[in-house]
């Protein structure tokens, strides 16, 4: 076993890499300003322009002593930050011929900012740094090769010197425009997002790019005045009218050696603060990006051993090193821009939580209890003192039971940073291993594990349903299943009065497009989906682990489901346990069936405003948010209106993440908030795709007294009443008709 960890321990790990990378450009540097000293090759053409004019010899030294000491103190503090994500547990995110693709897009979506123009005004402002950065650093770098080739090699001068005066210009002042609108927006517009989290590493970092972006023109048009203000230099479009204020003014040779000074120290400074201020995400946050794609399923939670035959000392997280590496790093990569927060439900309804601390909050035990310690993701106020590697010592359960699981954090966030992941691995911890979880969970979690659902109701009351709707086939599950699709009715369809009448118009649906299915009735479990949601593995694998076995013994291939909580389950999460199915949601179901012409809807009409609620775990979690619009959209008659938030940024119902179960005490109630939203488009009918959505919107659509003016139901309730309404409406044309 010692042999083992020595072998371990001497392996190359990735904070090995980052030295040496950092080691290797430091080389570089110190070497560029060698090679000179005993080439002497200059450049004789006379559209060009001198390295180092004006710098003495002892500076010219001094910058290539010093520089390359400053590479290597931030290759140095970066690596301990390396260290840190190492004490991570393991996260599969290799890259693979299968995923090199998808990690090769995702990483060009974040380089090319197209997920920061989710918000135009943002992403605009970040790429007028982001992209004139990069290119300065390229004209730098080209600056330099030129300046280390032979005579005969060299290129920077005629018209590409021009060109590259003109680009370095341009770059240089949209830098100026990009970082000043950036102390603007957060100085003086000051948007809540930005207002609550601005610190002194903002200041810091905005005026050491600004006072390089402007160093770095005025010092070009000091130095071509300098020169005596050639006319080849017109291209520096910026640097040369500069250069003609200033012409006359005796000698400036001194201004711009001390001009010079400041835009390179103004450099340095840069690089020292670069590995030590949220100024990382530069590096840290492609790499976020790049790493997105991995092996389970969007929808899916972070897998545990099966509980039935593997015993651990701990479950969930509580301290850094049971976050996974991918989880830490996370930490380091978030750019603070407050995203996550604007859209959470339960911070917008004064809610504990905020999505962004819980991702700093992580990030400051990570940097406090490390070997180095390391500074915060950003920096804290003094009389914050972490003394453990417990995540707890900063996160209180209020925070992390708040959450929805709506995924709305994760969605927006423009580095795709793991969020919700972190928040239910702490709930894993709290319920499974402190039983520290709101006490109106403890009934849910005895009826799932008691009586197979959360409910608590009774097996036998699963097909009460079926009491109204004729020949509905109901299979026993230790027989084989002999039907095409199994409809997988979950326990609010089975139990909830408001959704018994869901699955009946599913049925009577399914019925009509003579569709082969059958239910489970009382041999159907719940899912699990709310158990695992709240923490408790165990009781989430009992019930899949059942469902499992009786659904592979059967044979079953093919499951239709109206809750997007049993459609995520069953698809994304079964795997994890052998159960592997082709499932289908409600509303995608209902949409082939219409394409395919085997629902009749000629007379379907419904001459209203409907607008229709996003389910989170339909939408966010699974991708699916346009089937359930185009079973509305094939209405005649129907005007299809969108809440202000809708789509990827549709607002949570206030259910998910077992949250259907718990009391909600502080603030809004998150589904009067996202009611008001849905009645705010004046419309005269709300259509949903969940269970759960359907009770809360329903709830809250009364509760704000518009329950006699505004209709709340399911896809497929209005889907059936309009069918029926045009069946009525024909037959009583035909009566009319034999009248006359």
């Amino acid at each position: 076993m010692a042999t083992e960890e020595t072998t371990a321990d001497k392996r190359i790990k990735p904070h090995h890499l980052v030295i040496g990378l950092g080691v290797l450009v430091a080389a570089f540097t110190a070497i560029s300003g060698i090679v000179p000293l005993f080439t002497k090759w200059h450049d004789t053409s006379p559209i060009g322009r001198e390295v180092f004019f004006n710098i003495p010899s002892p500076v010219k030294l001094a910058f290539y002593i010093v520089i390359p000491i400053v590479i290597i103190y931030g290759a140095v503090m970066f690596s301990n930050r390396v260290k840190n994500w190492e004490r991570g547990a393991p996260d599969r995110r290799a890259t693979t011929t299968k995923n090199a693709k998808n990690r090769a897009e995702s990483y060009r979506s974040g380089v090319y900012m197209q997920t920061l123009l989710r918000d135009p005004a943002a992403g605009l402002m970040h790429s007028l740094i982001y992209f004139p950065f990069l290119v300065l650093l390229a004209v730098t770098t080209v600056l330099e090769i030129n300046h280390q080739v032979p005579e005969s090699m060299k290129f920077l001068h005629g018209t590409t010197y021009q060109a590259y005066s003109f680009v370095g210009d341009l770059a240089g002042i949209l830098l100026c425009i990009g970082v000043g609108w950036a102390i603007v927006r957060r100085y003086v517009i000051r948007p809540y997002r930005i207002r609550i989290k601005t610190k002194a590493d903002h200041a810091l970092g905005l005026g050491t790019l600004f006072v390089l972006g402007v160093t770095g023109l005025v010092t070009e048009g000091v130095r071509i005045a300098a020169e005596g203000t050639p006319a080849f230099e017109k291209w520096s479009f910026i640097g040369y009218p500069i250069a003609l204020a200033i012409n006359g003014y005796g000698s400036l040779h001194g201004l711009h050696q001390a001009l010079w000074g400041i835009h390179v120290g103004a450099f340095v400074v840069f690089l020292i603060i670069l590995p030590v201020t949220m100024m990382r995400h530069m590096f840290t946050s492609p790499l976020n990006m790049y790493l997105k794609d991995k092996e389970r399923p969007k929808g899916a939670m972070r897998p545990m051993p099966n509980l039935m035959e593997t015993e651990l000392e701990s479950f969930g997280a509580s301290t850094v090193e049971e976050f996974t590496w991918k989880q830490l790093l996370d930490t380091d990569a978030c750019t603070m821009c407050g995203r996550c927060t604007s859209v959470c439900p339960a911070h917008a309804t004064g809610k504990p939580l905020d999505p962004r601390e819980i991702v700093l909050k992580v990030g400051e035990v990570m940097a406090a209890s490390g070997t180095p310690k390391v500074s915060p993701p950003i920096s804290t106020v003094p009389d914050i003192i972490i003394e453990s590697n417990s995540v707890f010592d900063r996160i209180t359960p209020d925070e992390v039971w708040a959450c929805t699981s709506c995924k709305a954090c994760d969605e927006i966030c423009p580095v795709n940073i793991e969020i919700l992941d972190k928040i239910l691995d702490m709930r894993r911890y709290l319920t499974l291993m402190e039983a520290n979880f709101p006490t109106e969970l403890g009934s849910a979690f005895t009826g799932m594990e008691n009586q197979g659902n959360p409910w608590g109701m009774s097996q036998s009351d699963r097909a009460a349903w079926t009491a109204k709707v004729d020949d509905v086939p109901i299979v026993d599950g230790s027989e084989a299943f002999d039907h095409e699709f199994l409809y997988w009715v979950g326990c609010a369809g089975s139990f909830d009065d408001k959704n018994q009448k869901v699955t009946q118009a599913m049925a009577k649906l399914m019925q009509r497009a003579d569709i082969d299915f059958a239910i489970l009735g009382p041999s159907e479990n719940c899912t699990g989906d709310s158990a695992r949601r709240a923490g408790n593995e165990y009781i989430f694998q009992m019930l899949a682990t059942q469902n499992i076995e009786m659904m592979n013994g059967m044979g079953v291939k093919k499951i239709i489901t109206q809750c997007p909580h049993c459609f995520n389950t069953l698809m994304n999460e079964y795997p994890q346990l052998g159960g592997n199915y082709e499932v289908v949601h409600h509303s995608q179901f209902l949409e082939w069936l219409i394409d395919q012409g085997k629902l009749d809807l000629s007379e379907a009409k419904l001459e209203e405003r409907i607008v229709y609620h996003d389910s989170c775990y339909l939408g966010r979690h699974n991708d699916v948010y346009m089937a359930p619009r185009n079973v509305i959209g094939n209405l005649a008659g129907i005007e299809i209106v969108e809440a202000s938030a809708n789509g990827t940024k549709g607002m949570c119902c206030g259910a998910g993440g077992a949250r259907m179960w718990m009391e909600e005490t502080i603030g809004t109630k998150v589904n009067d908030a996202r009611s008001e939203q849905l009645l705010n488009t004046g419309a005269e009918r709300v259509a949903t795709a969940c269970p759960f959505c359907y009770i809360m919107i329903d709830d809250g659509v009364k509760g704000l007294g518009k329950g006699d003016d505004v209709q709340v139901a399911d896809i497929a309730m209005h889907l059936l009443e309009a069918i029926e309404a045009g069946e009525a409406r024909g037959v009583g044309g035909v009566l009319e008709t034999l009248e006359d």
